[in-house]
């Protein structure tokens, strides 16, 4: 894969569930608090045994053009050198936790 042609690995906090996809592009949205993911990409059917969880997560994004994820909703974002697999996991009860974020004060 080139450098010009990077793939970023998401994982965040979605209804008590952990996400991690893989996208082509990510940026800071016009919209306050918000991550624009665009191009999800996904395995290729080329193995015997299949992923249930990534076939979840494609059938979930298929048709997105762009998601838009709250910041605090986000773990982690890595630049990967290849395409992994998307996977859904249940969020442990573990003493990782989103980062509250204030709201802006709308006090002209």
């Amino acid at each position: 894969m080139s450098k010009s042609d990077p793939i970023y690995k998401v994982i965040f906090f979605n209804q008590g569930q952990v996400y991690e996809v893989y996208a082509r592009q990510i940026f800071q949205s016009e919209i306050w608090g918000f991550l624009e993911v665009e191009e999800f990409v996904f395995g290729e059917r080329t193995q015997v045994v299949v992923d249930p969880s990534e076939e979840k997560l494609k059938a979930q994004f298929e048709g997105v053009i762009r998601s838009f994820l709250p910041m605090h909703s986000i773990i982690r974002i890595d630049e990967v050198e290849r395409l992994g697999t998307a996977k859904i996991s249940e969020a442990k009860g573990g003493n990782v936790m989103p980062f509250p974020m204030p709201m802006p004060d709308r006090k002209g």
